[in-house]
C-alpha cells in the first residue's frame, strides 16, 4: 500500500474527507484486505488513545487568558546586567579595533624589521661605527651584504688604501 492512500485511509477515518471521496475510499477498501486490515488498526489505535486524552480546562476564556500573561510580561522589570559583564561589553566597543591595530602595528615593525624592507638584510650591521681617535688614524670601511663581510682599513692619515671595487650595487664603500 502506497503513503498516499494510507493518508487517504486516515483521514476517511476521521472523518475529513468529502462525500465524494469518501465513497472513493468506501468502495476500494471493500476490495482490498489490506486496507481493512490497516483500518481495523486504526480503528483500535484511535480507541485506545481516546480514554486517555487529558481534559484540561481554563477557568477564563483563551482571550483573557493569554492577555492575563502578556500583562504579567509587561509589568515585570527587565533584568539588571551582572556588573562585571556590564564593563566588559562597555570596553569591548574600544578594546577589539585596539588590539587589532596593535597586532598590525607588531606585524608591520617586524617585518620591516627583519625582512630587509629597511635597506639591510642584517639589521645589527646599521649599528656598526667606525670612529678614529687619533687625528694621525684614517679609518675606511667596507661592507658587502652578498659575502656578509664587514672590513675596516685603518691607515696613517699620509697613506691612502687600494681601492676596493664594489660587485654589486648592494655593496658600500664608506670612507671616513
Amino acid at each position: 500500500m502506497k503513503p498516499k492512500q494510507e493518508l487517504e485511509l486516515q483521514a476517511y477515518l476521521d472523518g475529513e474527507l468529502s462525500e465524494r471521496a469518501a465513497r472513493r475510499v468506501a468502495e476500494w477498501m471493500a476490495k482490498d484486505a489490506e486496507a481493512q486490515g490497516l483500518a481495523a488498526e486504526l480503528r483500535m489505535t484511535r480507541t485506545a488513545l481516546a480514554g486517555h486524552d487529558p481534559a484540561l480546562a481554563v477557568p477564563e476564556s483563551r482571550d483573557f487568558y493569554w492577555s492575563k500573561i502578556r500583562r504579567a510580561i509587561e509589568a515585570a522589570p527587565p533584568p539588571a546586567p551582572e556588573p562585571a559583564l556590564a564593563w566588559l561589553l562597555s570596553w569591548r566597543r574600544y578594546l577589539v579595533p585596539l588590539s587589532s591595530l596593535a597586532l598590525v602595528a607588531i606585524l608591520a615593525i617586524g617585518i620591516a624589521r627583519f625582512s630587509g624592507l629597511t635597506g639591510h638584510q642584517d639589521p645589527w650591521m646599521n649599528l656598526t661605527e667606525v670612529e678614529s681617535l687619533s687625528e694621525h688614524v684614517t679609518s675606511h670601511s667596507f661592507r658587502s651584504r652578498s659575502e656578509n663581510v664587514f672590513v675596516v682599513w685603518i691607515s696613517p692619515q699620509d697613506q691612502a688604501p687600494e681601492e676596493m671595487p664594489a660587485t654589486e650595487e648592494e655593496d658600500d664603500i664608506v670612507i671616513r
